[in-house]
């Protein structure tokens, strides 16, 4: 009776498994004969009701058609891998006799590009171009700005607190304190550099983008310095008349304080999600160095005064070349970047 069984099994194993016509129904087949809860498995469970010399003839038996349909499975299996092989082959075949096109010339991110033309502009009206750390003290990052404690931008949603007390920086604000303790007055400076907030990432917020600070200390500095650095720094970047608005703003470390945004160049001003429907991209928060900071920075606000401002230079770069997402700059897309 098992032997009848063993055949029956062994006729239909061959014949599904010499005519499966892939690799999925090669390996269903291979579950069904020969897994662990498979036909043979199954028979060789019930051996066990046998008489010893019957044992002896169906293990003998069982094993020889497992071995059998082990190889035939096997065959099959490096067949249709090689079969697979060979059609990957003539769909990738590449002519290795056929000259390479040259060196492909690669480009600066576009955010370098526009850093580098900020720079070269302000070093031309005088300014130096310094830099500080992205790991800040709170001191550097929120006291010597006349940031109060219990002001929401310390808050962990918003900042990234490391354990030793320290932050990553979330604006560039910090050199600022940084060149005046170094240098003293008089003091033009640029400060270019990369920021992190704790912010939701979507097509204008990221958690990792890169600022421009800007910062003028001497005597009877007013206003209308600031405002004519500001046009011409427009002027320069975008090679065209762009519309722009100049509002009352509150930040801590500059009084009077304004917000100087731009008309969206992605909508026209007629609204998108860069803009978040508004029309207007802040651009460029900007205002007299609070007296404060002077102090913290071991300047006498009595003799010297000043203003600084901080250009958000991810979304001037989207501004400039239309960009929609904010996310592409990070990305690392080659495609994205090829175009710049």
């Amino acid at each position: 009776m098992i032997e009848t069984t063993l055949s029956d099994l062994e006729a239909r194993a061959v014949s599904l498994l010499g005519q499966a016509p892939d690799a999925a129904a090669l390996e269903s087949a291979r579950v069904e004969f020969l897994g662990r809860k498979g036909s043979l498995a199954s028979i060789s469970k019930e051996m066990a009701k046998l008489t010893p010399a019957e044992r002896a003839a169906a293990g003998k038996r069982l094993n020889a058609i497992k071995e059998r349909l082990e190889s035939l499975y096997e065959q099959r299996k490096a067949a249709f891998a090689r079969a697979a092989l060979d059609a990957r082959l003539a769909a990738e075949w590449l002519d290795l006799t056929i000259p390479p096109p040259g060196v492909l010339p690669g480009s600066l991110h576009p955010l370098s590009q526009i850093q580098k033309e900020l720079e070269d502009l302000f070093t031309s009206m005088g300014f130096a171009v310094v830099d500080g750390p992205e790991v800040e003290t709170e001191w550097h990052n929120f006291d010597a700005l006349n940031i109060p404690s219990t002001h929401p931008a310390r808050d962990a949603q918003d900042t990234f607190w490391l354990t030793d007390g320290h932050v990553l920086r979330t604006h560039t604000s910090p050199v600022q304190v940084r060149a005046m303790e170094k240098f003293g007055a008089p003091l033009r400076i640029i400060a270019p550099g990369r920021v992190f907030r704790n912010e939701e990432v979507d097509a204008s917020h990221e958690h990792t983008f890169y600022q421009l600070e800007g910062m003028m200390v001497d005597r009877d500095v007013s206003i209308g310095h600031m405002l004519y650095f500001m046009r011409t720094l427009l002027a320069a970047i975008f090679h065209r008349e762009v519309t722009v608005r100049l509002r009352p703003g509150f930040f801590p470390f500059v009084e009077p304080g304004f917000e100087l945004d731009i008309q969206c160049l992605i909508c026209g001003g007629s609204g998108c999600a860069v803009c978040k429907q508004s029309g207007w991209v802040e651009l460029l928060p900007c205002g007299l160095v609070h007296p404060n900071v002077l102090r913290s920075g071991g300047i006498d606000p009595d003799e010297w005064n000043g203003f600084a401002f901080g250009l958000g230079l991810t979304r001037l770069v989207m501004m400039r070349y239309g960009i929609d997402d904010i996310r592409h700059l990070q990305s690392g897309d080659l495609r994205f970047l090829s175009q710049f």
